[in-house]
């Protein structure tokens, strides 16, 4: 997988307004309204990353879920960590209603 330039992954961010670029990596946060919805979005969010052969950094302190993106192989952001990010996206929207 090729690592995207920094022009790339900008223009990307575009359409993921809760996420922000730095340190080399993808990065957003969740808060959700308890410790059980968190963890009912991190299980959907671990099927998809098996699924995709592509696994986050992630913190889970309570309710909060803190997520880095990045594909290490590449040494930096792909065209996989974005689909990651917009499929975590839909989980965390699903959750949220």
């Amino acid at each position: 997988m090729k690592k995207l330039t920094e022009f790339e992954i900008l223009k990307k961010l575009e359409s993921l307004p809760e996420w922000e670029y730095f340190d080399n990596a993808l990065h957003t946060d969740f808060e959700f309204d308890n410790f059980k919805d968190c963890m009912s979005a991190m299980n959907r969010i671990a099927f998809e990353c098996e699924a995709l052969n592509h696994h986050p950094e992630w913190t889970n302190i309570y309710n909060t879920l803190d997520i880095t993106l990045t594909t290490h192989d590449a040494t930096g952001v792909t065209e996989l960590d974005f689909k990651l990010a917009k499929a975590i996206n839909i989980i965390v929207e699903v959750e949220e209603e």
